[in-house]
């Protein structure tokens, strides 16, 4: 993709090295497509992340979720804190839409395992979801199932961020939010893993919002004359993909580690915000009929630091990339919402970075 991005502007976040495209689907196999709905009355959309191109359900993958403030209407997170694995693709949405994006994924699980010969009689989707109803006509629930397949169908390595898909008609720190990505490369024991990163955001104040330790978002809220006294609410989905061999308790442990990145910007996680993160790691793969006792790789405890900070700068990383690449929009009743992009454009915030 041709999108600049916020390192395009010379904010670079952490110290460690990032992936080929610095996004998610620098894990081998994880794919993201897209589909968006942008009209007068809907801004809004579907993500999908494909976590691998062959049957997820027939081979399945570890995983692990982590809620840190549950204001959120999330899908299947219940089983894979039982089970400690993922079965489908993973989908984020609008908050009314979960249940119409869960029927597409159960009914593109169905077609494909027709298609492998496995047999399901019973599956686990997984969708997010951030309320998007200041910029689109929520109760109107425009994303239907030939959206989720749509959305399926074109994912691929290199996919837009911004305003597109599940983050078309988000906001995030009072300016426009959306889709973004990033990932980190580390080495452990003379190997090198990748963990990737993909945020829908949603959530945070404009007065909070700080870049390189900067609090610009209190400037932005000055110059823009903006209300005072409003509060953090919204929500960020926020899904992790690693070929690092990890037990799901280590997963867990990492995957908590995506607030540091938060807080670094500026969230304090209001009432009204869902804070959720769902992962999952590529190097084990657990087969739909596996009945023997089986042996798992798993890192040393004592070397899952380098696997915290590395998400912790990707988390940090991919909600400012899915602001910066999202463009100022007017949306339902006319509301209106500026971009990240243009007000790092003024002299005024220039000078304070």
């Amino acid at each position: 993709m041709s999108q600049k991005r916020i390192r395009d502007y010379g904010v670079i976040v952490g110290e460690l090295p990032t992936g080929k495209l610095n996004k998610i689907t620098d894990v081998k196999g994880v794919r993201v497509g897209h589909c968006t709905i942008d009209n007068e009355e809907h801004k809004t959309g579907v993500t999908v992340i494909m976590p691998c191109e062959d049957n997820i359900f027939a081979n399945k993958m570890l995983a692990s979720s982590f809620v840190w403030n549950g204001f959120g209407k999330t899908a299947g997170l219940v089983q894979i804190e039982e089970l400690g694995t993922l079965e489908t693709p993973i989908a984020l949405t609008n908050t009314l839409n979960v249940g119409l994006v869960h029927d597409g994924l159960v009914e593109y699980m169905v077609q494909r395992c027709e298609r492998d010969g496995v047999t399901m009689k019973s599956i686990n989707p997984i969708v997010g979801e951030c309320n998007d109803s200041h910029l689109n006509n929520i109760c109107k629930r425009a994303v239907k199932q030939e959206h989720v397949f749509e959305a399926i169908e074109s994912a691929s390595e290199d996919f837009a961020m911004g305003d597109v898909g599940a983050g078309k008609g988000t906001i995030c720190h009072g300016l426009k939010g959306g889709i973004g990505s990033a990932s980190r490369v580390i080495e452990i024991d003379g190997k090198q893993y990748t963990i990737g990163f993909l945020v829908q955001s949603n959530h945070g104040r404009l007065a909070d919002l700080t870049v390189h330790g900067c609090n610009i978002g209190k400037k932005i809220a000055e110059l823009a004359d903006a209300p005072k006294g409003e509060s953090d609410k919204g929500s960020i989905l926020m899904i992790a993909a690693t070929d690092l061999p990890v037990s799901e308790r280590q997963l867990h442990r990492i995957l908590k580690r995506a607030s540091v990145g938060l807080a670094r910007l500026g969230s304090f996680v209001g009432h009204g915000s869902g804070e959720i993160m769902i992962g999952f790691s590529t190097a084990t793969r657990i087969r739909f009929d596996e009945q023997s006792v089986q042996t798992r790789e798993v890192i040393p405890e004592g070397k899952i630091d380098l696997a915290f900070r590395a998400i912790a700068e990707c988390a940090e990383e991919a909600v400012l990339d899915s602001m910066y690449c999202a463009k100022e929009t007017t949306g339902f009743e006319g509301h209106h919402v500026n971009s990240l992009a243009d007000w790092l454009e003024d002299n005024r915030i220039k000078e304070m970075l």
